[in-house]
């Protein structure tokens, strides 16, 4: 996979990029990563990308000439037009299963607005995905895209060494994950619980569904909401709702 990102600040990506998975991804060439600098393609003397906003208001809007010019040289060096996210807080909110979506993109682009956001009309002409990571707002798109970007390429096969270890994780089936123990087997008197040590896997499989459920109904129920249930799970949500009602 080929990840652009346009962005006024290259620096902020190129230094986040190789440690941990990421950097595993970069280094076994599964995941190439460039920034590019969209000042690079300001034809202005002295490299101004933004200028006030018509109508008048607050701040500095980034120009979308720019924009374009570094959007069009990237579809030329890739030889076609991949898909462009923007990171907006007027976005979609980003999800697990967006994420699986663009895992299978071969080429994405990711583009960083900063001071009061970017004009309009390039937004309408290049982007095709408008995304944000939560309700607040940024200095600039940066941080987002490091976000996107992390959680993309760690589903990309080969990034990460066994599948399971991503299977399981929360979102993953819509709900949240199970709470997991190591050693030592008791910590301040806390004990593992036994069927982790059993070695019953059918139980432990149980155990863990009925803890995601749990958890996901004390910390997120409403997702919940877009989960098809088997009987197993409907009769432990009506005991978990039991358990709390009588705490």
């Amino acid at each position: 996979m080929k990840i652009t990102v346009m962005t006024l600040f290259p620096e902020m990506i190129e230094q986040s990029i190789n440690h941990s998975i990421m950097g595993r991804a970069i280094q076994n060439e599964i995941v190439q990563i460039e920034a590019v600098n969209i000042r690079d393609y300001t034809l202005n003397k002295h490299k101004k990308v933004d200028d006030y906003p018509f109508g008048g208001g607050a701040g500095m809007l980034m120009m979308p000439e720019p924009i374009y010019l570094c959007y069009e040289a990237i579809c030329k060096k890739s030889g076609g037009s991949p898909r462009v996210i923007y990171m907006t807080p007027q976005g979609k909110p980003w999800k697990q299963s967006m994420a699986t979506e663009f895992a299978k993109e071969q080429e994405i682009v990711l583009l960083c607005g900063h001071y009061e956001g970017i004009d309009q009309r390039v937004i309408d002409e290049i982007v095709t995905d408008e995304i944000s990571i939560g309700d607040y707002v940024l200095t600039g798109g940066e941080l987002a895209s490091l976000v996107v970007i992390d959680s993309i390429i760690r589903l990309i096969p080969g990034v990460i060494g066994k599948q399971e270890s991503f299977e399981d994780e929360s979102f993953s089936d819509g709900l949240l994950e199970y709470p997991q123990y190591t050693k030592p087997r008791i910590y301040h008197d806390m004990e593992v619980p036994e069927v982790l040590l059993s070695g019953h896997h059918k139980n432990i499989e149980n155990f863990r569904r009925q803890k995601s459920l749990e958890n996901t109904y004390n910390k997120r129920p409403e997702l919940l909401e877009n989960i098809e249930f088997t009987k197993a799970d409907k009769k432990w949500l009506r005991e978990i709702k039991e358990k709390n009602n009588h705490l």
